[in-house]
């Protein structure tokens, strides 16, 4: 029994929830090494309810046929292959009916024989040609039982055994991986055997590695936007600068309240960058707007601009502050995978509220100051700054 994740993008089924994967093409140091690794992973405190699907310990008997003996007798070896299925197998015969139910009728010899090499000196093959009853021995020989794999899985077709685990209470799947990938090389494993993650942990791994690229391509489409919105290749900068405490502040409160950053966490992080960056869009707009028609100095224009600004800036945190204390707050089934996504947007817009009120002023002074000496390097005109169309909801 494992509990049913509202999140699974793996797309593989196992007996627990997460897996790792170990590939060879060599099949013996695949059997050798599976077993040992396995042993270590079942060590390591934060990974719960190791297992394998490894299969070696499967008994095997290998029974030879004399061809020629067996012609002599008008035996084929698909004859031969039908009477032992008869006794060791699972052949249907008949089928009989009830009023209530069905049952099959299977042929095979008794049960306690079927695990029992004598059995097979008691088999007897029909000749067709004959019509006699020949014994098995007199055409077939076979070995002594021994261990053998009952399968052998594949991937990417290598040869391969799935080590599957769950998670220990409190433990986090990115401290589950650091301390697997530390074990590999603790162990020293041939290079050519490969360890990979697979299912969950594969994707979790690989949204990672991307994560951080898709951050950095949406604070340039934000980039882009308030650069045309604004015609200023500063001014965008100024309302950025709002989102470090705000990434900082779900990071803080997360870790205050022993929460992992999770994917809903990052969710959270992310829609962040909508939410906060519109206490800069408000100073910066009514700061720009000040200095073109007024002609105000940048330091009057964004004096101005928050304190006439404070109010719609304060309502809006507000609202979306207090939009994600339910969250935050709220128990029940499934409140867990809700809470992080709550305290992260609770605990960044606190902080980015408190910090972007004193800062974004200090930073729009400074780059306007910037964008001063830059355009007094190239020749021309600075060019004034152009005010976005006001918008009524911003009021």
């Amino acid at each position: 029994m494992q509990a049913a994740q509202d999140v699974n993008i793996g797309g593989r089924i196992a007996r627990t929830q997460f897996q790792y994967t170990l590939q060879d093409a060599n099949l013996t140091e695949l059997n050798e090494w599976a077993p040992k690794v396995l042993e270590k992973l079942k060590s390591l405190p934060m990974l719960r309810d190791v297992a394998t699907d490894q299969q070696t310990a499967g008994t095997a008997l290998t029974l030879s046929i004399d061809r020629d003996q067996a012609a002599r007798y008008g035996l084929t070896p698909q004859m031969i292959d039908d009477t032992l299925y008869d006794a060791f197998g699972q052949r249907q015969v008949a089928q009989y009916f009830t009023q209530q139910n069905s049952y099959h009728v299977v042929m095979e010899i008794l049960p306690e024989l079927q695990g029992e090499v004598d059995s097979l000196d008691k088999i007897y093959v029909h000749s067709p040609t004959t019509g006699q009853q020949v014994p098995l021995a007199t055409f077939a020989t076979w070995t002594t039982r021994k261990t053998e794999p009952l399968s052998i899985s594949h991937q990417g077709q290598f040869p391969a055994v799935t080590i599957s685990f769950n998670l220990a209470q409190g433990g986090s799947l990115g401290t589950a991986t650091q301390a697997i990938q530390q074990a590999e090389r603790e162990m020293q494993m041939p290079a050519s055997l490969i360890g990979t993650f697979q299912g969950n942990a594969q994707a979790f791994q690989a949204s990672l590695r991307t994560v951080p690229i898709l951050i950095m391509a949406a604070l340039f489409v934000v980039y882009l936007i308030l650069g045309i919105l604004y015609e200023s290749y500063i001014h965008p900068l100024t309302i950025l600068s709002t989102l470090p405490s705000a990434g900082a502040g779900a990071i803080a409160t997360l870790m205050l309240f022993g929460f992992d950053f999770s994917l809903v966490a990052m969710i959270g992080v992310i829609l962040l960058i909508g939410i906060v960056k519109k206490n800069g869009i408000m100073m910066v707009d009514f700061a720009i707007t000040a200095e073109r028609d007024e002609h105000l100095s940048a330091a009057e224009a964004v004096r101005k601009a928050a304190l006439l600004r404070f109010r719609p800036i304060m309502m809006t945190t507000a609202a979306a502050l207090l939009g994600g204390v339910p969250l935050m707050l709220g128990a029940g089934t499934g409140a867990e995978i809700r809470q992080p996504l709550g305290y992260g947007m609770v605990g960044g817009l606190l902080v980015s509220q408190a910090l972007t009120l004193f800062t974004t002023p200090v930073i729009y002074i400074y780059l306007d100051r910037l964008s001063e000496w830059l355009g007094a390097l190239t020749p021309g005109k600075r060019a004034e700054p152009v005010a976005a169309p006001h918008r009524a909801a911003a009021e």
